[in-house]
């Protein structure tokens, strides 16, 4: 891709094809792969020559795959480290000899279950430590 106008026309076209190709195929990659083209494409616009032009391509698209592939492989945060109500107080009136509990709080009735099902806790001032779906896990306050 010659000349700085063809070239970074050139670019933008491929770069098109890659989102219209991503649209039919659903893969995130090939936009990743289209941040290339569009960076050779303004590389090609500002008079860039055709090795740096592809090495602006090769090296943001790829760099962009392989942050996106390092993103999406990477386990996900626990849902106990970005709940609000982890570390909250409730007061467990009665407990249920399978573990379980119902609780009021923020207006309303839950289910809660204590982390040990083999251990039956003592009523009283409990913390939430996670969410299990609906259901509170609760852990006696330590005083």
């Amino acid at each position: 891709m010659n000349g700085t106008m063809d070239g970074s026309v050139g670019w933008w076209l491929v770069a098109g094809l890659m989102v219209a190709l991503e649209l039919l195929i659903g893969t995130f990659y090939l936009l990743m792969l289209a941040l290339g083209c569009v960076a050779a494409g303004v590389g090609a616009y500002l008079g860039a020559g055709s090795l740096m032009q592809t090495l602006l391509a090769a090296g943001i698209g790829g760099s962009a795959v392989l942050a996106w592939h390092g993103l999406r492989s990477r386990p996900s945060t626990p849902s106990t480290q970005l709940n609000l109500d982890v570390g909250q107080l409730v007061h467990v009136d009665q407990w249920q000899s399978d573990g379980t509990a119902r609780v009021h709080y923020r207006g309303t009735l839950w289910s809660a279950r204590h982390p040990q099902s083999d251990a039956t806790p003592a009523p009283g001032a409990h913390v939430i430590q996670a969410l299990d779906g609906n259901t509170l896990i609760l852990e006696p306050q330590q005083h």
